[in-house]
């Protein structure tokens, strides 16, 4: 059943911009634009759909350095940009010849999502989200999460002036639990996993009157925060797509977003259509949908996590079927790597391009790896990897790893014994 967010009075004219309705993605039926994510006639997941009449790259370049220069792309409205929010987006796009060097790939580009305000991709989905909350009318603003996405939240409704309360499992990483704290008195830590606390989100969004759970019952807006990841690789590469792009699936939803925007960039004449192949990564100890593609079959078996990799630890992916038809599609694949194939992954990075990913990355740069030494990926094609988070989120990974080279006395005498210089 369809929460509600809030007795709302009628939606001013152009809300959600170019957005027309939400769509079934499993039937093609639509409702009207609100506070809804399960479709009427069948239950399958709803989505937004456009009408984007005439979109030019010369406007997406007039417009700010952030993800409302896609705006028009996005359900939100044209004046956006007049209410506070964090202004994520059109983060770096690094050449990565170091790492490509190691791993034996001709042309590879990092997609640098660290540097967000909340220093996740998070930042992105969460601001699409909260302009749906606000032209809704919710007076809170919440979500279940397993870190950057609750970090996203909080951050984003103290900027806002909006109450919010986050939901997170109770053994999730301290300083991912700080981050959001600093935000919100009202963090609420959950004894269970992930699906566990998203469970019970959605049994309070269903109850309690005037929250909008981002994930939840506004869910298809804050998912189209996730296309502007897409927008800025193909606008930063020239306006054009990558050949290969590999990317880290937790609910899965990015990585289908990521493709829905070079789609869109294509419908719209803004890139030339050419063919392009999609990768999925995860860790092995949360691995469904890379489980599911293996074995060659179409549906998702839930599993318990059990992985250092928590920002991707959903054991039943929303989005995870869709995963796997994109994947198969584009001539992908789905692959995962073991929890110290990830923490190798993490040093790898940060040793030869200098970028300090949280455990996701390191996924995505293990799989990269795995990809290119299995034949998967080839290695002569343009590809281009996303890292969604900062490693200061995740020490613990890698803490017990890495430290000093040597402890040694205040002399000269004493360095040079270490062979370093």
């Amino acid at each position: 059943m369809s929460a509600v967010v809030v007795e709302k009075p009628a939606l001013r004219e152009g809300a959600f911009g170019n957005a027309q309705a939400l769509s079934c993605r499993e039937c093609g039926h639509q409702v009207e634009l609100g506070p809804h994510y399960a479709c009427p006639e069948c239950f399958g997941p709803l989505e937004i759909a456009y009408e984007f009449g005439t979109v030019t790259r010369e406007q997406i370049e007039a417009g700010p350095r952030n993800i409302w220069r896609y705006k028009a792309l996005l359900p939100v409205p044209d004046d956006i940009e007049s209410s506070p929010n964090t202004e994520p987006g059109f983060t770096r796009l690094l050449k990565a010849d170091n790492l490509a060097a190691e791993l034996g790939i001709t042309n590879l580009w990092v997609k640098d999502d660290s540097t967000n305000p909340t220093n996740s991709f998070k930042d992105r989905v969460v601001a699409c989200a909260l302009s749906a909350a606000r032209e809704l009318g919710a007076k809170v603003f919440a979500c279940p999460s397993t870190g950057n996405l609750a970090n996203a939240v909080a951050a984003a409704g103290a900027r806002a002036g909006i109450k919010t309360v986050v939901f997170i499992p109770s053994n999730l990483e301290q300083p991912k639990q700080v981050n959001s704290a600093v935000f919100t008195e009202s963090l609420v830590a959950v004894n269970g996993n992930y699906d566990d606390v998203n469970k019970l989100a959605s049994e309070i969004a269903g109850e309690e009157e005037g929250w909008a759970f981002v994930n939840v019952n506004v869910r298809p807006f804050y998912a189209e925060g996730s296309k502007t990841l897409g927008y800025e690789i193909a606008e930063q590469l020239g306006w054009r797509l990558p050949d290969q792009i590999v990317i880290p699936v937790a609910s899965g939803s990015q990585l289908t977003k990521v493709h829905k925007a070079f789609q869109e960039l294509i419908k719209l004449g803004l890139v030339e259509d050419k063919p392009y192949k999609v990768f999925g990564a995860q860790a092995e100890g949360c691995s469904p949908v890379s489980v599911a593609y293996k074995a060659g079959v179409d549906a998702i078996r839930p599993v318990k996590p059990d992985t250092i990799a928590k920002s991707l630890a959903i054991g039943n992916p929303a989005d995870g079927i869709y995963v796997l038809d994109i994947c198969k599609q584009t001539g992908g694949a789905v692959e995962d790597v073991t929890d110290d194939e990830i923490r190798a992954g993490i040093v790898q990075l940060a040793r030869t391009e200098g970028i300090f990913t949280e455990t996701a990355g390191g996924t995505t740069v293990a799989v990269l790896k795995k990809l290119v030494e299995t034949g998967q990926l080839d290695p002569t094609l343009e590809t281009v990897a996303i890292n969604t988070g900062h490693g200061l989120k995740t020490l613990d990974a890698v803490s017990g790893s890495v430290g000093p080279a040597a402890t040694i006395d205040p002399t000269y005498a004493a360095f040079a014994a270490t062979g370093l210089a």
